[in-house]
């Protein structure tokens, strides 16, 4: 991924924070357990509001699901040579410690099961497993109330977390949102790559609620759940709306959207919540400037007036300015739009913008309106 504008670098962490595949063979497990309680800790000290599944619970949930499929299979006269290979990625007795998976993971073995006798399932693992893959298999069965619980909402899960790692965050949100833990196979999964996406959109209050969810259970989610979930819980909590930080994180929203060839509406309300919000920040150091100047224009405590020279007089007298004592006002115009400026009165407010901030904010606001300029968000 290329990132070029100011954020957190843990951030980056998000979409390669996973699991390898699934593969069917006893492997150690690839997902630590944390063990352990950090003192102090609010979240810590209320009683969770989900349960974690262990293997036995969701093993026996699949197996009911197969035979309930295989039955039907056979009363429609179907192969039934596919659903041997599906039980077999259930061997009795590979239960870790604490009955939590030993082999692979858990989200990615459900999706095996169902790949291996739903040819829909099989078509939507092959599209998003290849390199760069984008969804090309139809999903819209997901929502035909004849598909089982336990498949549609493994399967959106499934898809949810490949479109994160794709950086797909609004598909992604919108096939996560509404999954409950109650049923998930994998709810600290949910929990995590749907306050991911809610991280990335800026979805602030939202992602907390998430990220407060998922650490009740700090001492049984993987360890990289929980480390990641208290960063971007930090990183929310001191995010402050309409900063430079906070602009320059829709900037780079932006940048993925196009990058993907998303130059749609939703991409064209981020760009313009950002010129608004650069107006305002233009808008507010300039006044600020103008109130330096008027504060300044009427000569220092000890009665300086050397015709504006900026050092004290050599000796003690009567100044001698004649200036009336006013500045000029100065017209800040309306603010319809950061991209309808001169060239000279851009330059001008990056030029003060690299006064009042560091170099890097300058040059993420300049790259992303030579973005704009050059026309790569048209539709």
């Amino acid at each position: 991924m290329r990132f070029t504008l100011p954020f957190p670098a843990f951030v980056l962490l998000v979409p390669v924070a996973v699991a390898p595949p699934f593969t069917g063979r006893a492997e150690a497990a690839p997902m630590p357990v944390a063990s352990r309680a950090v003192a102090g800790d609010a979240d810590l000290g209320r009683e969770p509001s989900w349960t974690m599944p262990g293997l036995p619970d969701v093993r026996r949930r699949v197996l009911a699901w197969l035979a309930e499929t295989e039955s039907a299979r056979r009363s429609a006269g179907q192969p039934l040579e596919p659903f041997a290979a599906a039980r077999a990625l259930w061997p009795a007795g590979d239960d870790g410690p604490e009955g939590t998976a030993a082999a692979g993971d858990l989200l990615d073995r459900v999706m095996a099961t169902f790949a291996a006798v739903d040819p829909r399932c099989a078509a939507i693992e092959s599209a998003l497993r290849a390199a760069g893959g984008s969804m090309t298999a139809d999903i819209g069965w997901l929502a035909d109330p004849g598909t089982a619980g336990l498949q549609r909402d493994a399967v959106r899960l499934w898809i949810g977390r490949q479109y994160v790692r794709q950086d797909r965050f609004d598909d992604a949100l919108t096939l996560l949102a509404d999954l409950d833990t109650a049923t998930a196979v994998d709810p600290a999964a949910l929990l995590f790559h749907r306050a991911a996406c809610q991280h990335w959109l800026l979805a602030a209050d939202a992602a907390i609620e998430s990220l407060e969810r998922l650490l009740e259970r700090a001492d049984d989610i993987p360890v990289r759940y929980e480390r990641m979930a208290r960063l971007m819980r930090a990183d929310l909590t001191t995010l402050e709306d309409e900063s430079l930080d906070h602009i320059a994180r829709r900037m780079r929203d932006i940048t993925r959207r196009l990058d993907q060839g998303r130059p749609g509406p939703q991409t064209r309300r981020v760009q313009d919540g950002v010129i608004e919000s650069l107006d305002k920040l233009i808008a507010a150091i300039e006044e600020q400037q103008n109130q330096q100047n008027q504060s300044g224009g009427g000569g220092s405590a000890g009665g300086s007036g050397n015709s504006g020279s900026g050092k004290p007089m050599d000796d003690s007298r009567i100044a001698g300015g004649k200036g009336p004592g006013e500045v000029t006002k100065r017209d800040l115009g309306d603010t319809d739009g950061w991209g309808n400026l001169p060239p000279h009165k851009r330059e001008e407010a990056l030029q003060q913008i690299g006064r009042e901030f560091p170099a890097h904010y300058r040059e993420a606001i300049e790259q992303y309106f030579k973005r704009l300029a050059s026309g790569d968000d048209s539709p």
